[in-house]
């Protein structure tokens, strides 16, 4: 484990102006969870954070001493630690919208190192092909309401503990969890096994590689199970509207 002042694995979720010259940046860090910064004289043209703080590049940076548990933290120092280049694209609104469910879903001061890793290993998924995309959000998405809390067991009908049956439909609900459905147009009960199954799986493992296989399970049924996981996201949001959605929709229907 980390001590206080070592340097976290970090990515920078978002940042804002704070001043003339400085800026305050929400950071998701392996070791410490979501924190918030402050970068004194990182718009300065010579500043040494101006190349390297940006979104979905980790980063190990290091904080102030002595602020650990302030609300806003000083950030040190911060380099550049390695991995893809930035995404382009639809890839860019992607990872906007990763970054939008964290900063929203995640208390500060509250790791999920399992979360970061799955975070780590999702963002270079989003520049192949959609499908692709598309299984790799739904995973993270899993990966995410497991590690916070609200992700029923996938392999059990909630109220009843009966065992999901392959052939019968079954619909997430937030406020009633996995319940048996009539709707066909709804995952089937091997879908759902085949989920918490890979979500096991990674959670029993250390490696980016531990996320193929909950990939996997979700592009099995990717437009049934974007609906589920969609309306359980805005029943813990309280909200339909992300930002990072909507800019989206509305770049979409300025190019059409």
């Amino acid at each position: 484990m980390a001590t206080r002042h070592a340097p976290l694995a970090a990515f920078v979720l978002h940042h804002h102006d704070w001043s003339e010259s400085s800026l305050i940046l929400d950071l998701f860090t392996r070791e410490q969870g979501r924190l918030v910064v402050a970068a004194r004289g990182a718009k300065k043209p010579h500043s040494n954070f101006r190349a390297v703080l940006l979104p979905f590049q980790r980063l190990s940076v290091a904080l102030g001493r002595g602020d650990a548990h302030a609300e806003v933290q000083t950030l040190r120092s911060a380099e550049f630690a390695g991995g893809p280049g930035l995404p382009r694209g639809e890839a860019l609104f992607a990872g906007f919208y990763c970054n939008e469910l964290l900063m929203k879903l995640l208390a500060r001061h509250d790791p999920h190192p399992r979360l970061f890793d799955a975070y780590a290993a999702t963002l270079p998924r989003l520049a192949g092909p959609d499908e692709a995309v598309q299984a790799a959000l739904r995973a993270f998405e899993l990966v995410l309401l497991r590690d916070i809390g609200l992700l029923p067991d996938l392999a059990h009908e909630t109220s009843t503990q009966r065992p999901a049956r392959p052939g019968a439909h079954y619909t997430l609900r937030g406020d009633a969890g996995l319940v048996e459905s009539t709707d066909r147009g709804t995952p089937d009960g091997a879908t759902w096994l085949a989920l918490q199954s890979a979500l096991d799986a990674d959670a029993s493992r250390a490696d980016p590689a531990a996320l193929a296989p909950l990939q996997a399970a979700c592009a099995r049924e990717l437009p049934a199970l974007r609906t589920q996981l969609r309306a359980l996201l805005h029943y813990h949001l309280g909200t339909s509207a992300l930002r990072s959605r909507q800019l989206l929709v509305d770049l979409q229907s300025l190019a059409a």
